[in-house]
C-alpha cells in the first residue's frame, strides 16, 4: 500500500513488560502489511522491568526496532522529543508518535499515512469524530479529554474536535520546527500544546480508537498542564499568539 514511503514510529516504552507481546505482534503485522515504516522505541529510566531487555531483543531479531535508551529524560515529553529527534536523525519522511501498551491501536497507521501522503503536513488523532471512540476508560479521564479540548479551543482559538490526543503525525519538516522549539509541557498537556502550536499547518483529523487503562491524572500534570496553558493565553491577549 505505502511501499515507498519512508516513514517511523515513535513510541515511549514504560513497564510494558505485560503487553510487550500482544502490541508488538500487532505492529509487526501492520508493519508487514504496509512493507515499511521503523519503529523507535525509547526507553528510559522510568520503566523498572524487562522492558528494555524486551526492546533490545526485539531490535536484534527485527531491524526495523529500534531501541533508544534515553537515561537523561526527565519526564514522558523528554521521552517523545528523543524519539523524534532519533528518528529525525534517521532521515524519515513521516513521523508519527503513538502509545504502547494497545492504548493506540497499530491498524490505524495505514489512515494516518494516507492523511500524510495527501499533502497534509499534520495527522491528528480524534477520539470525538464519527469513526472515533474510547474503551476502558474511566468516565472522569474521558470527561478531562473532553473538557479539555472545549477549553483549549476556547481559551487558545483553535477549531479541532480533540486538542488532548497523542495519536498523530507529521513530515519532517514540521518535526524540525517543534524539536527546536522550547515546549512548556512536561506532561499530558504536550499533546494540546503540539496541536496549538502547529494549527496554521494544513492538518487533517483522523479517527482513531483509545483506550486508557489508568483513570487519573496527577496533580504535577494537572499544575503543568494549567501553567502551560496561561502562558499561551497571556501570549495571544497581549497580540504576541504564535505558531509554528
Amino acid at each position: 500500500m505505502y511501499f515507498d514511503n519512508d516513514w517511523a514510529l515513535v513510541i515511549p516504552m514504560a513497564n510494558e513488560e505485560s503487553d510487550f507481546d500482544p502490541f508488538t505482534s500487532l505492529l509487526t503485522a501492520v508493519l508487514d502489511r504496509l512493507e515499511s515504516g521503523h519503529v523507535y522505541l525509547v526507553v528510559d529510566k522510568v520503566s523498572k522491568d524487562n522492558t528494555l531487555r524486551l526492546c533490545r531483543d526485539l531490535s536484534a531479531a527485527d531491524a526495523r526496532f529500534i531501541t533508544v535508551w534515553a537515561p537523561e529524560t526527565k519526564n514522558v515529553v523528554d521521552a517523545y522529543l528523543a524519539g523524534y529527534k532519533a528518528a529525525y536523525e534517521g532521515g524519515h519522511a513521516f513521523i508519527i508518535e503513538m502509545d504502547a501498551g494497545l492504548s493506540h491501536d497499530p491498524r490505524a497507521l495505514p489512515m494516518f499515512l494516507r492523511v500524510l501522503n495527501e499533502g497534509n503536513e499534520c495527522a491528528f488523532g480524534s477520539r470525538f469524530i464519527n469513526g472515533g471512540s474510547t474503551a476502558d476508560s474511566a468516565w472522569g479521564r474521558w470527561f478531562l479529554s473532553k473538557f479539555g479540548t472545549l477549553v483549549s479551543n476556547l481559551l487558545l482559538g483553535t477549531n479541532m474536535k480533540d486538542m488532548t490526543s497523542g495519536y498523530q503525525g507529521f513530515h519532517r519538516s514540521v518535526v524540525k520546527q517543534f524539536l527546536d522549539y522550547p515546549l512548556k509541557s512536561t506532561a499530558h498537556f504536550y499533546q494540546t500544546e503540539i496541536r496549538f502550536l502547529l494549527r496554521k499547518k494544513r492538518f487533517m483529523e483522523v479517527p482513531i480508537h483509545y483506550r486508557a487503562p489508568s483513570a487519573s491524572v496527577s496533580p504535577k500534570a494537572i499544575r503543568n498542564a494549567r501553567q502551560t496553558l496561561l502562558h499561551y493565553v497571556r501570549l495571544r491577549l497581549t497580540g504576541r499568539n504564535v505558531y509554528l
